[in-house]
């Protein structure tokens, strides 16, 4: 799902999109329209603009990661200012691209996003781990949750590094569908919505630190 408030943008990329296989569910303007129409088609990702009319694409995000658990949001903004890219990943949303972004980088981005990967313009994703670093509350550290196997946290000390799937595959010499089969896991187990969610916990019990 395409959402943005200028026609020729939003239809431009959904085409792009289109052609090269992924269905466009739907478009919309603004964020009430995203949210409304967001609840029908139920979209495995919803490409998000953030200023758009009286409710933003931060609060939309925030209202469809809410009650879209399935339902993921990355966000295409003119903007790359901080404040924006923290403010929409604390709302939920799984990754954050700068609108200068080439049509390639884009279509990376929406297949990455898809597959549960938190995907950054460059730059930008070592901004949100370091905010997360910042909030951490366990300087000292502490184990992961009990329940989590000794894979798992290993899988999570890795997230929290900003490493991908396909890096952490590589890294402990395992498939990336077993690495995806831990994250996807991981979440379950401590109810969260997305690898950026991931991050930010594992920073938050130290776990982002060399043994």
């Amino acid at each position: 799902m395409v959402v943005d408030d200028h026609p020729i943008w939003r239809d431009g990329v959904a085409r792009d999109l289109a052609e090269r296989g992924f269905e466009v569910l739907a478009t919309a303007g603004d964020g009430d329209a995203a949210v409304r129409i967001a609840r029908a088609v139920r979209p495995d990702v919803v490409l998000m603009d953030l200023n758009m009319g009286e409710t933003s694409g931060v609060q939309a995000a925030g209202l469809i990661t809410a009650e879209l658990r399935e339902t993921k949001v990355l966000v295409l903004s003119a903007s790359g200012e901080h404040d924006d890219v923290l403010e929409a990943v604390k709302a939920g949303a799984s990754g954050y691209l700068v609108k200068s972004a080439s049509v390639e980088e884009l279509i990376d981005a929406v297949r990455r996003t898809a597959a549960g990967d938190a995907v950054f313009t460059p730059g930008l994703a070592g901004l949100v781990l370091g905010e997360y670093r910042r909030m951490a509350t366990t300087p000292d550290g502490g184990p992961a949750a009990p329940q989590l196997t000794e894979r798992e946290t290993e899988v999570l000390r890795l997230v929290a590094k900003g490493m991908t799937a396909r890096q952490i595959a590589t890294r402990l010499v395992i498939s990336h569908r077993t690495v995806e089969n831990h994250v996807q896991s991981t979440l379950r187990k401590l109810q969260l919505h997305n690898r950026v969610e991931l991050a930010r916990y594992a920073i938050e019990h130290g776990l982002d630190v060399e043994e």
